[in-house]
């Protein structure tokens, strides 16, 4: 997902860690759990506070650009190689442990998982399931779509950048960034065009506008080019940070607004506008409140919350695992009498939910990253015993 990054990758600033971003990682999981949520049986009230909720994954997206630009461009800023080994090595072992365990579960245990049935497995092992995902065929896992386009836009990024900096391409590099921001409306018109268009006398289009509209990586790069937009002119260009932080509560409440214009842009979700349009603005929102909460000035960047911390630590389990918590959870619980559209069946599967995810934080995330720790020692010994050492002259 999932911005699917654990705390653990949270940049600071003069030794502050930036509590703003445990905040929102944690807002964003939770407002895609209660989207999720209400596909499974669910209270009555709970849709009308999660009908949003899509675009907790737009705020996953715009946390990534952020979060792996930023630290790309102090390299660059630095007159520093780009790593690109250890860069693709802290990537595998952040993200593919999880996900390759969550995917074995789906495969080797299909009843466990919600609903549907599976894409072929080269889909999920590719990082592709995004394309011509169909719906109405395979409708299980689904939500693995987001890691995809995150996991692209791993590999294609730190590949931008080597090459900026092999070619000296400088601020240069900032018309990429506009070209593909344009390249978005142009893909997201055709794809309607093409893709729903000819369809629109049926009676049910969501299948198609998700299809063709809401999962392509080349429809949702906004999200994650606004983080790199935000990532570029605050190491480049200080003063645009120092704006920033005067005005960080002002940008929080323009980002706050932009996100209410987006909710009504995007009714219903599966339109015209929502696609062209609502993407844009979604992101455009989000990313001014990321650029607000990280700025030392704005409440939100000292304030240290518990709850935040653990929830954004385990957001990416919680993402991978949540349907399969809510599924199992609903049908025990179910079987026990209790109901399945209750108020206390939702605060169950919230429990569960986060029980697992801690479950694989302690078993499988942090073996991970104590077995990435260790390649990552091992290159940078070998490095040094490969670097010439100097005789001080005698």
């Amino acid at each position: 997902m999932p911005q699917l990054l654990p705390a653990a990758d949270v940049i600071h600033h003069e030794k502050q860690k930036l509590y703003g971003l445990d905040h929102l990682r944690a807002f964003a999981i939770i407002f895609v759990f209660l989207f999720h949520y209400k596909f499974f049986l669910h209270p009555d009230w709970e849709p009308k506070i999660s009908s949003f909720g899509w675009t907790g994954v737009d705020l996953f997206f715009v946390l990534s650009g952020f979060l792996i630009s930023g630290q790309l461009f102090e390299t660059v800023r630095e007159n520093k190689k780009i790593p690109l080994r250890e860069f693709f090595i802290k990537r595998f072992f952040r993200i593919i442990p999880p996900y390759a365990i969550v995917l074995m579960i789906y495969f080797l245990f299909p009843s466990l998982g919600e609903w549907g049935h599976l894409s072929h497995w080269w889909k999920y092992v590719t990082f592709t399931l995004n394309f011509d995902l169909n719906l109405a065929k395979n409708s299980m896992f689904t939500h693995a779509w987001s890691l995809c386009v995150e996991e692209q836009f791993y590999l294609l990024l730190p590949l931008c950048f080597w090459l900026f900096t092999r070619y000296k391409a400088g601020k240069k590099s900032v018309y990429l960034i506009l070209f593909l921001l344009i390249a978005g409306f142009v893909c997201r018109e055709l794809s309607w065009d093409y893709g729903v268009v000819p369809h629109l006398q049926e009676d049910d289009l969501r299948p198609l506008w998700n299809r063709y509209v809401y999962y392509p990586t080349y429809n949702r790069l906004d999200g994650l080019l606004i983080g790199v937009s935000i990532a570029g002119l605050f190491t480049f260009y200080p003063k645009v940070k120092e704006w920033v932080n005067s005005c960080s509560t002002l940008l929080l409440f323009v980002g706050l607004i932009a996100l209410v214009g987006a909710y009504f842009v995007c009714i219903p979700k599966e339109s015209y506008y929502a696609g062209l349009y609502g993407f844009a603005l979604v992101s455009i929102g989000y990313g001014l409140i990321l650029a607000a909460v990280v700025s030392p000035a704005n409440i939100f960047y000292k304030i240290r919350s518990q709850f935040t911390e653990v929830i954004a630590t385990l957001s990416y389990s919680i993402y991978l695992i949540h349907k399969i918590a809510i599924h199992l959870t609903q049908y025990w619980l179910g079987k026990a009498g209790m109901d399945k559209s209750g108020t206390i069946m939702l605060l169950c599967c919230i429990i569960t939910t986060v029980g697992a995810a801690a479950l694989m934080r302690v078993l499988i995330e942090k073996p991970a990253l104590r077995l990435r720790n260790k390649v990552l020692n091992r290159i940078k010994a070998k490095k040094a015993v490969k670097q010439p050492t100097t005789i001080p002259d005698l």
